[in-house]
This record gives C-alpha cells, sequence and structure tokens, in this order.
C-alpha cells in the first residue's frame, strides 16, 4: 500500500516527503558510491515527491557517465535522496533513501522487498555475483 513518508537528512536542514509503496520493491546497488554510502533506495516518480525544505542546503555530485545526481546535505552530509532522468531507469525519478525515511516503522523495513542491481557495471537488470556485503 502506498504510504506518505516525511524524510530528512541528519541534522534536519533538508526535509522531503514521497509516497511510497514499500511492498513493491526496493533495492541496493553495488556501485561505489551506494556502496560507500550503504544506500537503500526505493524508486519514485517525480509527482511522488516532494521536497518541503533545504533545496539550497543540497549538493549535487555526479561521476561516471554523470546520469545521475547523488544529492547530499552540505551540512551532515547525508545522502536522503537522489534523481536521474534517464531510460534506464524509466524516465525521470527519484532515488529515496529509505533509511532517511522518519516516520517508517522498522516492522515495513523488515518486510520490503529487496532488489540488488549491478550498478558498478552499468547492468541494471541483474543482480551483481555477491550480495552479501550489500
Amino acid at each position: 500500500m502506498t504510504k506518505t513518508y516525511t524524510g530528512s537528512c541528519h541534522c534536519g536542514a533538508v526535509r522531503f516527503e514521497a509516497d511510497i509503496d514499500l511492498s513493491k520493491g526496493t533495492f541496493k546497488c553495488n556501485c561505489s558510491i551506494c556502496t560507500k554510502s550503504r544506500n537503500w533506495l526505493a524508486m519514485v516518480k517525480p509527482e511522488a515527491f516532494r521536497l518541503l525544505k533545504g533545496e539550497a542546503d543540497l549538493a549535487d555530485y555526479q561521476f561516471g557517465r554523470k546520469v545521475i545526481h547523488h544529492l547530499f546535505c552540505r551540512h551532515c552530509g547525508i545522502h536522503p535522496f537522489g534523481w536521474a532522468d534517464s531510460p534506464d531507469f524509466g524516465g525521470k525519478g527519484y532515488a529515496v533513501n529509505i533509511l532517511s525515511l522518519d516516520d517508517v516503522p522498522e516492522k515495513e523495513l523488515v518486510d520490503a522487498p529487496v532488489t540488488y542491481t549491478d550498478g558498478r557495471n552499468d547492468n541494471w537488470k541483474e543482480p551483481p555475483t555477491e550480495t552479501r556485503y550489500l
């Protein structure tokens, strides 16, 4: 069931709302930034995402093909969400770090299905050979 969650960075400078159905799945990626920042993501369409506060507090980091905007708070460094506009991801969408959601019950996190993606090799349709470290 789709629910509206609120989320933030650690210091609270950045706040957002997102309409997410965690039962439809989440994903973990093995690319270098997702691995180092331990991202656990849920994709939402632009109409399901609302930045409430902190646009000026966000910094944008891109690397590789520079398709994905990896956003982080300039103050505390937390990556609450990012976005991309690419056919690889079905057009424009937001990748919400579900661990930055403030009001998600632990049971919903435990029950959320996880798909693993091989972002390291730009192979978004297949899992990497090893996922235990993600």
